[in-house]
């Protein structure tokens, strides 16, 4: 059993090991293009530093993140490779973008010329390189395709910056038999073929993208849940070599005893059929725990066995519904991940919570803390 880093008896495991292995295998799919590890939303709930540490290590050559905040937060952990940002920044930020040398997409007139201003202003020998995003059906950001021409013509033309890279962004990668994907690809093509240059990074595929529409690969992938070892959607078949890396653990705290017909916490929506042992455990909603995850037929591990969540999960607390079983207190409890033959996957809450394994790790709060397994 892993020590426990804090008083609570909650806390997540990732293991690096697994982080790296993931990019090898991932790294052997792509070849030769290059791999950019998305880390924002602080590597997905895994912390950011750390699996940022472990991708560079095992081949990838970009990091991605959405804000710059959490450029920063990498710059400050001492990280030194190319960090990209996946959005264009407020304009407020262009100074601080180029004081800690992020790479930014760019897609809007004015944040070039923030861009240009700053770098310009920084007096830096090397121009501040920016990727040109174009939106090709996703509808999120980016420029039109009518667009492009201008503003690859105005980085060129302005100073302090220089045309890295061109990317767009897939909307239904995760739908390998949607024609979409190949629309999007078709429509940036043709802005590529027309190119006087082409810059050195082209890149579209997202983790859906590498692993069911190879001819998005380009020059670099940016991927981001497959790198932890999560399926990018429940249509695309996830490779056998990649392994979860974040589990989840806390404890029994607490044992009770009840008779048929007792209803169990908030809203008595879990009534005994028969008499029966619940167990507390010290972790919540305001932990990552869903509050309805009971209700859909959530389950977890003791001693390698599934039981029910009962009832309603607190924002500090669930309890577990273990029959007639023998649990004591300070048993361990696996709330995501394997415990003897048994695993529970993020995969299978966003299933039952009618969501996405993103929004399972990284809700994940920061009161759980972390214990990372495998570092180099």
């Amino acid at each position: 059993m892993s020590e426990i880093p804090g008083l609570r008896p909650v806390w997540g495991e990732v293991d690096l090991g697994a982080v790296r292995a993931n990019v090898k295998a991932l790294l052997n799919r792509i070849a030769p293009a290059q791999l950019l590890a998305v880390v924002k939303a602080d590597g997905y709930g895994h912390g950011s530093v750390m699996v940022a540490r472990a991708v560079i290590d095992a081949g990838a050559t970009w990091l991605g993140v959405a804000l710059v905040e959490e450029g920063v937060t990498l710059r400050n952990a001492g990280i030194t490779a190319p960090i990209l940002m996946l959005s264009e920044p407020p304009l407020v930020a262009a100074a601080t973008v180029v004081e800690y040398r992020l790479t930014s997409v760019v897609y809007t007139r004015a944040g070039i010329e923030a861009l240009s201003a700053a770098a310009t202003k920084a007096d830096s020998a090397t121009p501040l390189a920016v990727h040109l995003k174009i939106d090709t059906g996703m509808h999120r950001v980016g420029c039109s395709p009518a667009e492009a021409d201008a503003l690859l013509d105005l980085i060129a033309e302005l100073p302090g910056v220089e045309l890295g890279g061109l990317c767009t962004h897939l909307a239904n990668a995760d739908y390998p038999d949607d024609p979409y994907t190949d629309k999007q690809v078709a429509v940036f093509t043709e802005i590529l073929e027309h190119l006087d240059h082409r810059p050195d990074l082209v890149h579209i595929a997202n983790s859906a993208g590498v692993i069911a529409h190879p001819a998005t690969h380009f020059d670099l992938v940016r991927v981001g849940i497959a790198i932890y070892g999560v399926p990018p959607g429940e249509e695309v078949d996830l490779v056998a070599d990649l392994t979860p890396a974040l589990s989840l653990h806390a404890k029994v705290a607490y044992i009770q005893h009840l008779p048929s017909g007792a209803k169990i916490s908030y809203g008595s929506r879990y009534e005994l059929a028969k008499p029966s042992t619940i167990v507390t455990v010290p972790i919540g909603y305001a932990d990552g725990v869903p509050r309805n995850l009971g209700l859909t037929g959530g389950q977890v591990l003791i001693h390698g066995r599934r039981y029910p969540i009962a009832g309603t999960v607190t924002m500090d607390q669930c309890m577990i519904d273990v029959g007639d079983d023998e649990i004591a207190i300070g048993d361990e409890v696996v709330l995501l991940g394997r415990q003897g033959h048994e695993e529970i996957t993020a995969g299978e809450w966003a299933t039952r919570l009618n969501t996405i394994p993103w929004e399972i790790i990284t809700g994940i709060g920061p009161r759980v803390p972390r214990q990372y397994l495998g570092e180099s």
